[in-house]
């Protein structure tokens, strides 16, 4: 019998399916008729539900998908000959197609270096001294930050608070990728109240998909002044769904009684169990410390070649974010490897017998 590529797929957490509590709360808001274009009760609970859970009001604008809800929120802050700073592999910069761009109508997206994918305020500050007042540059007027960072590492609510602190000398507004927003959340043991507008955010894309949900993320906005156009927007973008409570039921599901917590609790256990594994083999090193559910690591070409004939699913990745001290030598390859909600310990335990050699 050949190896099984599903049962060692940690290709990333958007290739599992949807949890059970989601999948029920979708069949029971299929039941009967009601009122469209998220106007139902279901989807007004669940936006109620947001401003329970991060303890204000907010405005919540519920989407299909995660490139959505980043590129309609950055196109409430930066107007199209602006600019927003990010890190140079966040998502919103390397991997949306240039949805951002498309959605803010021409305005750009500045890459900053830093370690593990984390963008510093010093290199922050600098980079905004250096840009020009005159009209030929285009201005400043947003940063966005992924939580978690494509490199695995957690933003804490000090270090979100040293960039707004930036944000709020330069005028700019503050938007947080949260991709894995409850994976970097646990991984603190903080409230999402204090991972981000107490923290300075101003606006989150707040993700639900690679946790549990078939296609939910949404934007949640904390200052209401930047919530008046979002609703036009969604709509132009074509993310307002006639059948709306079907987004809201996957919310509803998703939240309710915790689950998201306990989904990314488990798949950041599942994380730690890959890489105290991994690390444990002959030629293997963790590229950046395991805060979250990604588990980065340089590898001998020997072992990704037995990983791979073994079934294991997996990405390579860049080494651009390393720190100065570390590399990737001839003969290593840095890799990704994602734990998820459904990730079994049988198949951590699997690929770590497949990695340790016969």
């Amino acid at each position: 019998m050949g190896p099984d590529p599903v049962h060692l797929n940690f290709a990333s957490d958007n290739v599992m399916g949807a949890s059970a509590p989601v999948l029920e709360a979708l069949v029971r808001a299929s039941v009967g008729a009601m009122p469209a274009y998220g106007a139902d009760d279901l989807t007004v609970e669940v936006e109620r539900s947001f401003c329970d859970l991060f303890e204000r009001e907010v405005a919540v604008f519920l989407v299909g998908t995660g490139t959505a809800a980043n590129a309609l929120a950055l196109a409430t802050l930066v107007s199209p000959w602006g600019l927003c700073l990010c890190h140079e592999e966040a998502h919103v910069i390397d991997e949306e197609c240039g949805a951002p761009e498309f959605f803010t109508h021409g305005a750009k997206l500045h890459g900053l270096k830093g370690v593990g994918c984390k963008i510093d305020p010093a290199t922050l500050r600098a980079t905004l001294d250096g840009f020009s007042a005159h009209e030929k540059q285009m201005p400043a007027q947003a940063v966005s930050i992924s939580q978690a960072t494509e490199s695995g590492l957690v933003y804490r609510p000090d270090e979100i608070a040293a960039i707004a602190e930036v944000c709020r000398e330069r005028a700019l507004r503050l938007h947080m990728d949260g991709a894995r927003f409850a994976n970097a959340l646990v991984a603190q043991d903080v409230s999402p109240a204090a991972m981000t507008w107490r923290a300075g955010v101003d606006i989150l894309s707040f993700g639900a998909t690679k946790n549990g949900c078939l296609a939910a993320e949404a934007i949640v906005v904390f200052d209401p002044s930047l919530a008046d156009t979002l609703t036009y927007r969604r709509k132009r973008s074509g993310q307002t769904f006639s059948k709306g409570r079907f987004l809201a039921a996957q919310f509803a599901g998703y939240l309710g009684q915790d689950h998201w917590l306990q989904n990314a609790r488990h798949a950041n256990a599942m994380a730690r169990c890959l890489a105290d594994g991994l690390a444990a083999v002959p030629g293997v090193r963790l590229a950046w410390e395991v805060q979250a559910n990604e588990v980065f690591l340089i590898i001998p070409d020997d072992l990704d070649r037995r990983l791979k004939a073994g079934g294991a699913a997996y990405h390579p990745w860049s080494p651009r974010a390393l720190s100065a001290d570390e590399g990737v030598a001839p003969g290593e390859k840095l890799i990704r490897l994602v734990a998820s909600f459904a990730t079994k310990r049988e198949a951590v335990d699997d690929l770590l017998t497949v990695a340790s050699g016969p």
